[in-house]
């Protein structure tokens, strides 16, 4: 397997990544029409985190850790390594010396879609991870591959520069062109939520400030007492 390195690519406003910070990943998903939302195996080995950078992607032989390696050299301040490999691997490819070099050029963490390891050392030094698997299976360095190329995930593509964004409902990725108007309709999206929030708080019920009552009379949905549930045979 041949590569390329490729060096200096677009990245998303840093103001735009600042910005997308303030929000949850469900909040941005969302305000993006529901898109943008990497696979759900991505897990958080550690609690209560959330990060915005911009991407460095990595695309690896299964069980071989070479372009990560590359990688480093690639990365600076405000970013996040993304890895993926070229089929399925669960091997610990991404551990503490890693992290201490990457947290030395102020990345701000790791989405990987194979194994970290040192997870301990990773929680102790701050430097947040999203892995597919922990597993302390040891890896190569034997094996071209690319750094700064697209990169699919799940079914979805991450490009360097792309903004991700992490935390302890997953990882999104919002293309790099988009990232200004995400932030708009994030804003949109939380104060909307904050007015609902209000609402409930308040004592009213979903069904009726989102209109759901209707869908259910469209549906064929009903309400009946119990007793007449019971007499009617459909109960206990």
């Amino acid at each position: 397997m041949s590569g390329v390195i490729v060096t200096n690519p677009p990245k998303a406003d840093a103001e735009d990544v600042r910005a997308l910070a303030g929000y949850g990943v469900a909040t941005v998903h969302e305000a993006m029409g529901r898109t943008g939302l990497l696979p759900g195996r991505l897990r958080p080995v550690q609690d209560g985190v959330r990060v915005a950078g911009t991407a460095v992607t990595v695309l690896s032989w299964p069980g071989d850790n070479l372009m990560i390696h590359a990688a480093v050299e690639q990365c600076g301040e405000g970013d996040i390594l993304v890895v993926t490999t070229t089929s399925p691997s669960t091997d610990g490819m991404f551990g503490e010396l890693f992290a201490t070099a990457l947290k030395r050029r102020g990345v701000r963490g790791l989405v990987i879609d194979a194994g970290v390891r040192d997870v301990a050392e990773l929680r102790g030094m701050g430097f947040p991870a999203w892995a597919a698997a922990v597993s302390a299976q040891g890896t190569v360095k034997a094996t071209g591959g690319s750094v700064n190329v697209p990169v699919a995930i799940g079914g979805q593509v991450v490009r360097p520069g792309d903004v991700i964004l992490a935390d302890d409902d997953g990882v999104v990725v919002v293309a790099r062109e988009k990232a200004r108007r995400t932030v708009a309709a994030s804003e949109a999206r939380e104060a909307k939520e904050a007015a609902a929030r209000a609402a409930f708080l308040d004592g009213q019920l979903g069904l009726d400030r989102y209109g759901l009552r209707d869908n259910l009379a469209q549906l064929g949905v009903t309400w009946q007492a119990y007793d007449d549930h019971v007499r009617d045979g459909a109960g206990e």
